[in-house]
């Protein structure tokens, strides 16, 4: 486990140590050093479309050009999106070295012929810390158990909303949106599993966090009423369950899980 510590240590430390920072989650902002990178330096809002689209697709292959302007510019004219392309590019590179000499290959946007992809080494984006952190939770979970703890409640604190508000009704950020809700959840309801035992309100508020975000997600409705009843609190595990009954009801017409029926039995039988 020492190297799972290790790389703990390191995914935090590249917060404060990267010369790019991106946050994405709850809100949209870039920092070059300390120094927020402005509405005004970005200029035009397809300067940003396009970095935002190479940080949401930062864990594939380099795509080729004519991709990404089909994915985040299909309403652009054929004979105009190239042009639309390369001030776009030209806008990135100014706002993230500013101070690059001419004739030298940019740092943050890797090129190889005609296809680009952003350099995750050299920046920090809060959603990969968040990835990487709870991946390390998990594979601790059963060797160390204090580790899982410190990797979830870092990776829950740089959680801060959705994947890239701004572009809540944009195709191309959907799929990351959704894929990074689900992780999250899941380290939610895992962790507050793991204290459950120790600080049952605590789980109730990860629960309540996870339903925030889900509101029909019954793995939480289920640790929300587990940690009530670790409190003694019969008649909010209860209401717990009629919450989770209404709003699948509401909104799939469908009752809880066996499971969670069982856990309110088991409840209202002591």
């Amino acid at each position: 486990m020492a190297d799972a510590q290790a790389e703990l240590l390191a995914i935090i430390e590249k917060e404060t140590t990267a010369e790019i920072r991106v946050k994405t989650l709850g809100t949209f902002s870039v920092f070059r050093g300390d120094h927020l990178i402005t509405n005004k330096e970005w200029g035009r809002d397809k300067t940003i479309q396009l970095f935002q689209f190479l940080v949401s697709s930062r864990l594939r292959k380099a795509l080729h050009k004519e991709q990404i302007i089909d994915r985040i510019w299909d309403d652009i004219s054929h004979s105009s999106a190239d042009q639309t392309f390369k001030v776009a590019l030209h806008g990135i590179h100014k706002v993230l070295e500013p101070e690059r000499k001419s004739r030298t290959e940019p740092k943050y946007i890797h090129r190889q012929g005609i296809t680009y992809q952003l350099n995750t080494d050299m920046v920090w984006v809060d959603v990969t810390a968040v990835e990487d952190l709870i991946r390390i939770g998990n594979q601790s979970i059963v060797i160390d158990e204090k580790l899982t703890i410190q990797a979830f409640q870092k990776a829950l604190e740089l959680y801060e909303g959705s994947y890239l508000p701004n572009r809540m009704y944009e195709d191309w950020s959907s799929s990351e949106r959704e894929r990074i809700q689900l992780i999250v959840i899941g380290a939610l309801i895992t962790l507050g599993e793991l204290m459950i035992d120790q600080n049952p309100m605590e789980s109730v508020r990860l629960a309540q966090q996870a339903l925030l975000i889900d509101a029909v997600w019954e793995d939480a409705y289920r640790l929300q009423m587990q940690a009530y009843a670790a409190k003694g609190n019969r008649p909010m595990v209860i209401k717990t369950y009629q919450q989770c009954e209404t709003v699948l009801n509401e909104e799939f017409g469908i009752r809880p899980l066996p499971e969670t029926r069982r856990l309110l039995e088991s409840v209202q039988a002591k």
